[in-house]
């Protein structure tokens, strides 16, 4: 969360375990990765947690990774993300992304 020069220091415990998914999904930056990989080598509990969050995410995408997502979920799901980027007001606001169709 660097990026105007300071020096990097490894993340917190919290930090770690609140973005666990955003790592294991590779949605984060590089260099917010690489805080979460240098506290996840010195620090065993958050290790073992992204560990066991790795193997359930393994788990269900092995056992429901095959099923179709309702249409009607999907529209769901995206006119809710739709309604956060506008509320949030950020540049992404209305946009969406290649091949999606709009919610509603």
């Amino acid at each position: 969360m660097t990026g105007s020069g300071e020096p990097s220091r490894p993340a917190d415990c919290s930090e770690v375990l609140d973005r666990i998914y955003e790592y294991l999904d590779r949605e984060m930056p590089d260099g917010d990765c690489a805080k979460i990989r240098e506290h996840m080598d010195e620090c065993s509990p958050c290790l073992e947690k992204y560990g066991l969050e790795q193997s359930v995410k393994k788990l269900v995408k092995r056992c429901c990774g095959h099923d179709d997502v309702p249409t009607d979920l999907r529209a769901k799901v995206l006119g809710r993300i739709d309604m956060i980027r506008s509320e949030r007001g950020g540049p992404e606001a209305g946009e969406q992304a290649p091949g999606q169709a709009a919610a509603g």
